[in-house]
């Protein structure tokens, strides 16, 4: 390969997405004309120029001609500019040296100075660097483009995985390539185009899985390829054959984390750029020199033995440049050349670093050229590469954000969203959503349906907090004893494997109902009723592993209080941004995706007549969910009860066993402490036996330090506004001091007065069964006086005493409940909280500003009264988030200007926000949830027994 005489033929390209199967129109020769004969003597054009031959990654092939003294970056411009790539830092040309191994070429040298014979040498278009994120790609051209590499790489080898994880790549690369399932053409198209290697003994498999794909866009084809490739250990790898010092044979790779040791295919080290104080090469031996304290000061530096000099010298300039791009944050100056004599390369990266890439891809928003893109089955397309073969038609009259045009009967790609900032108008994705409109159903039966769906996904992502992101650090750390790693994750493992089974088929049923499925199938799909019945009485062969939620959540805990090292990895991995919650919130989501499955079936019940052909089936579905519902329901508080305390055990200094057995959460909240200084703001944790005042201190771990512990037995409290000339004042009479506080208004006061009272009646009943009493004149108002009144001196440095060996890992995220309430002045009960897991929401809703004039299109998650914003619902983390607690909810008023249907305002003093929803239905589920957060009431839940769940219907 490299090496090509005589005339130029077409070459065929299976595989080509979007064009025929052969690659025509590449020629520039006159009919009967010979390359050899064209480009002269030597192979160089009579203009002593040079015609270069590059190959994109759809296999279509052009040349290009430059002068004889031109440097890579040369032909890498006329590269990027040719296919209307704006990502273009990502990638790189690829030719084979004389020792038949690809290089890169490098843009600061002469062509002629690295290519022995460039005329007759194949330039590859590449991927270069592999972001740990495909997410991270902001255009939807530059996923294309890497789906294509990920599948050269499953072609060639070097994507080694599973069988099943290839099928299932292999499938959605064929959904990318002819849409959606037929059998014929999924032969046909097989037996023509090789994506596998061992293609034809898994084929049916291939297919099988293909058939689930059913109304997925090419785009969604392209961002499951990399959401499936980036977790495979081979991803991005390129091997460099290598010896260590003892010659047992390895293999050397580098990437965006640093460098990586292999033994056959299995990684055995790795040493994070960190680490690394230097890097560098003599002759065939390669040198990683490390800081002292990683392994110590006797083997500071690793020494490896490669195949020759040159080897050695193209592995040292990869790491070069993949430190450069992913950890610099601006591009590194060229080294100025020495007037004497040189040591060492002068070699540096010449490109942008990835934040200079994303940042300029952000900042050049309105300038990029959006493209259309159908399936191979569909019409001829166009390509960057040649006019007549390629898989996108660009069109350059269009100078709006980068969108795919769905052809008909095609949903939006979900992956064509802006960022999450504040853009300008954006016309075409309103015209979009107004056409989506008039295709989708208008049925609320469907939209009911589509809430399962939405959910689903959100419900699926934040099952992979535990089963993919947390395992992945755990294990990497070895921080979980074996025993606890079984009992956790096989327990979540099934579930979680089901659910993605469930997803997939609701999203194709929704598919069809829809009419954005081409598939080549009859019947009535209108309906969701005969999915959930089967899946709901398949999910009670899980009821087991759903009631060793409780021990997975106990043993957890316990083994984080008495394992140090597995303390570090969880407070370091809840402040990941894939962790949103608090980790252990995402192991009650099992328990309580159950109460939402009842909820909207409940709504499917009532707004079905009872001759719809749905209803019955979702009746029964619903008898299903209800009794393992009613089953797990006392286990559900228990340990929403459980989680709770154990969240406010790591964000509280100065308490020890919070989580006590019998203990119970009830409400915890903002108030004004009378002290010595005059009003002090505190925050108030109200439990079934005592009540904490906490002040936040100044350190960098953002928790609150508790400065009083009050004991409800014996505790009375009085409203006191009169006798402190103070509003919304109340005080509380205890065993061991007397406080006064004020709330922020009558209603917070009224819920702490209200919660107070119960829970001391509470306590009073079941003190009433033991023999210990206290003083009941130290209770007695009568011999009081307002001089007794605590007016203590609280010190805010006082935190700094308290810092330990973990400050650093314990910063806490500013929307959970205590900070929000801190900030907003105001508080949460248990039953709040247990009302926010009934009512979580997921779905795409278009954001304005109140000073804009565009909307933006965002996938929006509702948790924890709070409102998370991510681009697309395939992103792993959000990029912002929205605590609503204080905020009100309405629709918008004539003064608003606001002219569309379904649209909600959100306001806080000044902030104001404006959504708008796809439906009637959508939009009164966003504001009955919306509104359930942002004007939290209710009273403590967990002290009051329940009876059954009610099918109420709401």
């Amino acid at each position: 390969m490299g090496e090509m005489e005589g005339s130029y033929r077409a070459i065929q390209t299976p595989g080509t997405r979007l064009g025929a199967q052969f690659n025509a129109g590449i020629s520039t020769l006159e009919p009967g004309q010979s390359l050899s004969n064209a480009l002269g003597p030597g192979g160089r054009s009579p203009g002593r120029g040079l015609q270069l031959r590059v190959q994109g990654l759809d296999d279509s092939q052009e040349f290009y001609d430059l002068e004889s003294r031109a440097d890579g970056q040369t032909l890498l411009s006329d590269v990027f500019r040719r296919s209307n790539l704006m990502e273009s830092d990502y990638f790189g040309l690829e030719f084979q040296n004389m020792q038949m191994s690809w290089v890169w070429l490098e843009p600061t040298k002469l062509v002629v100075k690295q290519v022995k014979r460039p005329m007759n040498t194949l330039f590859r278009l590449s991927v270069k660097f592999f972001p740990p994120d495909p997410g991270q790609l902001q255009e939807e051209y530059t996923r294309y483009l890497f789906s294509l590499q990920m599948k050269r790489d499953l072609l060639e080898g070097k994507l080694s995985c599973t069988e099943n994880t290839a099928s299932l790549l292999a499938s959605h690369l064929l959904q990318s390539e002819i849409g959606d399932y037929d059998d014929l053409a999924d032969r046909d198209f097989l037996k023509l185009n090789k994506l596998l290697p061992n293609q034809e003994r898994i084929q049916e498999r291939i297919m099988e899985l293909h058939y689930r794909h059913l109304g997925q866009t090419p785009a969604d084809s392209d961002f499951q390829v990399l959401e499936i490739a980036r977790k495979l250990e081979m991803y991005g790898v390129r091997f460099h054959p290598a010896a260590d010092r003892e010659g047992t044979k390895i293999n050397l790779a580098v990437a965006h984390i640093g460098l990586q040791v292999f033994q056959g295919n299995t990684k055995i080290n790795t040493f994070n750029w960190s680490k690394i104080r230097k890097l560098s090469f003599k002759r065939k031996r390669f040198l990683i020199k490390l800081y002292p304290e990683v392994h110590g000061p006797h083997q500071d530096t690793l020494e490896f033995q490669m195949v020759s000099r040159d080897q050695c010298k193209i592995f040292w300039k990869n790491c070069v440049e993949h430190h450069s791009f992913f950890r610099l944050l601006d591009q590194p100056q060229p080294k100025s050349k020495a007037i004497l004599f040189s040591r060492g390369s002068s070699f540096r990266y010449s490109g942008r670093t990835q934040k200079q890439l994303v940042e300029y891809v952000k900042d050049s928003g309105a300038r990029r050229t959006p493209y259309q893109r159908w399936s191979s089955m569909d019409s001829p397309q166009l390509s960057p590469f040649n006019s007549k073969s390629s898989p996108l038609c660009l069109s350059p009259s269009f100078q709006m954000s980068t969108l795919s045009l769905p052809g008909a009967g095609q949903a939006p790609s979900p992956l064509q969203s802006p960022i999450l900032s504040e853009v300008g108008t954006n016309r075409l994705e309103e015209e979009e959503e107004e056409g989506r409109r008039k295709r989708y159903p208008t049925d609320k039966a469907y939209f009911i349906a589509k809430e399962i769906l939405t959910t689903e996904r959100t419900y699926l992502k934040d099952l992979e907090v535990i089963t993919v992101w947390f395992r992945s650090a755990v294990i990497k750390e070895n921080a979980m004893p074996e025993g606890l790693m079984t009992l956790l994750f096989s327990n979540i493992d099934p579930i979680y494997e089901f659910h993605r089974g469930f997803l997939k088929e609701v999203d194709q049923r929704l598919a069809l109902w829809s009419g954005r499925s081409n598939a080549h199938v009859k019947g009535d799909y209108q309906r969701i009723g005969d999915v959930m019945l089967r899946n709901m009485c398949a999910l009670k062969e899980f009821t087991n592993y759903l009631q060793k939620h409780d021990e997975v959540l106990t043993e957890l805990e316990k083994a984080t209080k008495r394992l140090k090292k597995l303390e570090t990895v969880y407070k370091e991995f809840e402040l990941q941004k894939v962790c949103y919650l608090p980790l252990n919130t995402f192991l009650l989501k099992p328990i309580q995706r159950l109460m939402h499955y009842k909820l909207i079936l409940e709504r499917l019940c009532k707004h079905y007549s009872p001759d719809h052909p749905d209803h019955n089936n979702c009746r029964e579905a619903l008898k299903e969910v209800a009794e393992m519902t009613n089953q797990l329901q006392s286990s559900l508080i228990r340990l929403e009860n459980f989680q709770k305390l154990s969240e406010l055990q790591r964000d509280l200094i100065g308490i020890e066993n919070l989580t006590a057995p019998g203990r119970e959460f009830i409400r915890e909240g903002c108030l004004y402490k009378l002290t010595k200084k005059g009003l002090q703001q505190r925050m108030f944790f109200l439990f079934s036996d005592q009540l904490l005042y906490t002040s936040k201190g100044v350190t960098a771990t953002n928790q609150f330090k508790v400065h009083g512990q009050l004991p409800l037995h014996g505790m009375i409290v009085e409203e006191s506004e009169n006798e402190w000339s103070v509003p919304h004042c109340f005080t509380i009479y205890s065993a061991q001091r007397t406080i006064v506080v004020a709330a922020s208004s009558k209603v917070e006061m009224g819920k702490w007065i209200e919660d107070l009272n119960m829970a001391i009646e509470m306590t009073k009943k079941s003190q009433e069964k033991s023999d210990l009493f206290l003083d009941p004149g130290l209770c007695d108002r009568s011999n009081r006086s307002s001089d007794e009144v605590s007016l203590d001196q609280e010190s805010e440095d006082d935190m700094s005493s308290s810092r330990n060996s973990l400050d650093k890992q314990t910063h806490h995220r500013a929307n959970s409940t205590m900070h929000v309430c801190w900030h907003r002045n105001t508080s949460v009960s248990m039953s709040d909280h247990s009302l926010a897991v009934e009512n979580q929401l997921s779905g795409y809703l278009l954001r304005k500003f109140k000073n804009s004039n565009g909307w933006q299109k965002l996938w929006v998650v509702f948790t924890n009264f709070c409102l998370f914003f991510y681009k697309t619902h395939q992103d792993d983390f959000p990029l912002a988030s929205l605590p609503l607690l204080g905020y009100t909810v309405s629709s918008p008023g004539e003064s608003d200007s606001i002219h569309k249907e379904y649209v909600f305002k959100l306001h806080f003093k000044s902030h104001v926000y404006f959504f708008r929803a796809e439906s009637e239905y959508t939009f009164e589920r966003w504001m009955e949830v919306i509104k359930s957060a942002a004007s939290a009431t209710g009273r403590m839940s967990l002290l009051i027994p329940k009876g059954p769940l009610q099918m109420n219907g709401n």
